[in-house]
């Protein structure tokens, strides 16, 4: 794990929004693989070295782990499960679940759309429509459950896939956006 005195940690500025920093910071990450992992989201013992295994098939352009919940409430457990089915049937994972890709890849796509919402799943479904393979790795990272505990783990499913189908029937991600900030 890189400590904040580590010389190859570097403080960037970027414009506010979540699509703008990651490409931000993917611009001047030097490695070959970028790993975008949400601040509340922790990876597997070894997570990186699971990434970098997998990354050596050529064919492989990248992929996220099993979404994994901080918590040990039934409730969350099947969240998890649901998600981990869902990610492998439609092969779009979410940013929850640290998605890593191949920085040559990441460039081609043009990055993050620069949209408020939805960038994680924008940018695995363009992947999807070239028919580049990615891996969903058996390995679990570990995501905060604040979120669910503090919304309801009923209500803030619900959101999630309320917006997630608003969004696939093309509602536009600024006004998805603002529902969401307004309920969160």
């Amino acid at each position: 794990m890189a400590r904040i005195d580590d010389p190859r940690v570097f403080k960037i500025l970027s414009p506010s929004g979540r699509s703008l920093q990651m490409n931000a910071g993917a611009a001047i990450a030097s490695g070959d693989i970028l790993l975008f992992l949400h601040a509340d989201t922790i990876l597997p013992a070894n997570g990186l070295a699971f990434i970098r295994q997998r990354m050596r098939e050529p064919d492989w352009i990248g992929g996220a782990f099993d979404l994994g919940i901080d918590s040990n409430r039934l409730s969350l457990r099947l969240i998890e499960w649901v998600g981990a089915l869902r990610s492998r049937m439609t092969r779009i994972p979410y940013g929850d679940q640290a998605i890593f890709i191949r920085k040559e890849a990441f460039r081609t796509l043009g990055g993050f759309s620069e949209i408020p919402l939805m960038e994680d799943v924008d940018l695995m479904r363009r992947i999807k429509r070239r028919k580049w393979p990615i891996v969903i790795l058996p390995q679990k990272i570990r995501t905060s459950s604040r979120r669910w505990e503090c919304e309801g783990v009923l209500y803030g499913t619900l959101r999630n896939w309320t917006l997630l189908a608003l969004y696939m029937m093309g509602v536009s991600p600024a006004r998805l956006a603002r529902y969401y900030r307004r309920r969160a």
